[in-house]
């Protein structure tokens, strides 16, 4: 028969304290900005994708707290914000993979996005590692799984590179992924 040593309690620290649970909360913490980190250029394939197929892919605007600020916001149909990513182009795509688990890109097999009137800007579509992205005055359009529900930006500001959509996001100006609609 095998013996093991029986422990009467839990390791502990003065007054009670169990000081590897501080370590482990760390560690996790760690753990969990490394995926973030690692997940933006990643190869690996995307778990879901916010997506539409059909006739046409809709657009629509609502009233967001961002910053502590209520913004007008492109949404998805669901009413989920739509970011976009400060090193992207009209032709390039900096987030896919794992990023895009994390960011899923608005896609659509659709020939078409519609949008109120008060949207102005230009809606195409750019074919590459996400599928087909749509792209508002060539920004490529995510949403972000961190928002859990509509009327939600969790994401404005992720990592310096992330951004509500807003209708006044300006055309993307190069290659290098500058873009406007907000200072930064």
């Amino acid at each position: 028969m095998w013996n093991f040593p029986q422990f009467s309690r839990p390791v502990q620290g003065a007054n009670g304290a169990r000081p590897w649970l501080g370590i482990l909360g760390a560690a996790a913490g760690t753990l969990t900005v490394a995926a973030l980190v690692a997940g933006c250029g990643s190869s690996a394939p995307a778990s879901h994708k916010s997506s539409s197929s059909g006739s046409g892919l809709v657009v629509h605007t609502a009233s967001v707290v961002v910053n502590g600020r209520s913004e007008s916001v492109l949404t998805d149909a669901a009413g989920r914000t739509l970011y976009y990513n400060t090193k992207d182009s009209a032709s390039k795509v900096s987030c896919s993979g794992g990023c895009a688990s994390i960011w899923p890109a608005l896609t659509s097999s659709a020939g078409s996005v519609s949008a109120p009137s008060s949207v102005g800007g230009n809606f195409t579509f750019y074919s590459g590692p996400n599928g087909r992205q749509v792209e508002y005055n060539g920004h490529p359009l995510y949403t972000y799984s961190g928002d859990t529900g509509p009327h939600q930006s969790k994401g404005e500001g992720v990592l310096g590179i992330w951004y509500v959509a807003t209708p006044g996001l300006t055309a993307s100006s190069s290659s290098s992924g500058s873009s406007g609609g907000y200072s930064y």
